[in-house]
C-alpha cells in the first residue's frame, strides 16, 4: 500500500480534527520513510527499545501513540540523534496518533471503558463516564502494570469516569460528578487537585491507561504490537 492511503485509512480510524489544539504540528506523519508501506508496527511510544525492534522487523511504518518530537527541535544529538538515525537508516515512517485516539470511537477511551466492563456510557468533553460494579483492587487488575493510588474513601464503585493520559482536570472532574460518576480514574494527579475534588480520585499512569488501546489497534488492523512497559522499581 503507497503511503498516502495509509494515512488515508489512519485518518478514518482517528480524524485530525478530533485531536487537542495543541496536538498541532504533533501528530499524523512526523518522520518520513519509504513510500510503499508493508510491514507496520504499533507501540505506545516511540522509545529507542521500541525503534530499534521495529527496525529489526524491518518495519515501513511504526505508528504511536506519543511523538518523542513534543518540543521543537533545534540540535540534533543526544537521545534525539539516536532515534532519529535508526529511523532514517531504516527509510522507516513514524506516524502519531495521540488526542484523537484518544476521542475516535474504538479509541483509547473506549477501549478503556471496554476492558472495564461499562455499561450506559457517556461521553465527556474528553473521556467517558459509565456503569460499572468495581473497586479499586479490580480496577488494578484490570490494567496492564496492575496497581492504583486511591485518593479518597471507595467501596464498590457503580458509576466511574476514565480518561485515558493526564485528565486531572477540575473542569473534567465536576463534569464527571454531574454524570453521576462516583470516582474518577487517569493519569498525573496533582495534589491541590486530589484535595479539591468531589469525588475521589483513582490515579493510575499512562502506560496503563494508554497501551491497551494501541495494542488493541494492532490487533484490529493486523499490525505487529511493541510491548514496552516501563521498569517501575519500589524502593522500601
Amino acid at each position: 500500500m503507497d503511503i498516502e492511503r495509509f494515512i488515508a485509512a489512519l485518518e478514518q480510524v482517528a480524524p485530525p480534527e478530533l485531536a487537542e489544539e495543541y496536538d498541532a504540528g504533533r501528530i499524523g506523519l512526523v518522520v518520513e520513510g519509504r513510500e510503499e508501506i508493508g510491514t507496520v508496527c504499533c507501540a505506545l511510544d516511540a522509545t529507542q527499545k521500541v525503534v530499534d525492534a521495529a527496525a529489526r522487523a524491518g518495519a515501513d511504518m511504526l505508528v504511536v501513540h506519543h511523538t518523542p518530537l513534543w518540543s521543537p527541535v533545534t540540535t540534533v544529538r543526544g537521545a534525539t540523534s539516536r532515534l532519529l538515525r535508526t529511523l532514517l537508516a531504516a527509510e522507516m515512517n513514524l506516524y502519531v496518533m495521540h488526542t484523537n485516539f484518544d476521542h475516535a470511537e474504538g479509541g483509547v477511551n473506549d477501549v478503556l471503558a471496554a476492558r472495564l466492563g461499562f455499561t450506559g456510557v457517556e461521553r465527556m468533553a474528553a473521556g467517558l463516564v459509565g456503569d460499572c460494579s468495581l473497586d479499586a483492587e479490580e480496577i488494578a487488575r484490570r490494567l496492564p502494570g496492575g496497581g492504583i493510588r486511591v485518593y479518597g474513601e471507595v467501596g464498590t464503585i457503580r458509576r466511574l469516569a476514565v480518561v485515558g493520559g493526564s485528565g486531572f482536570d477540575p473542569d473534567l472532574i465536576l463534569e464527571a460528578a454531574g454524570l453521576g460518576a462516583e470516582a474518577f480514574l487517569s493519569a498525573e494527579l496533582k495534589h491541590s487537585v486530589a484535595r479539591a475534588s468531589p469525588i475521589p480520585c483513582l490515579e493510575s499512569t499512562h502506560y496503563a491507561l494508554e497501551a491497551p488501546a494501541m495494542e488493541a489497534l494492532a490487533s484490529r488492523m493486523g499490525w505487529d504490537y511493541i510491548p514496552d512497559p516501563p521498569h517501575v522499581v519500589v524502593v522500601p
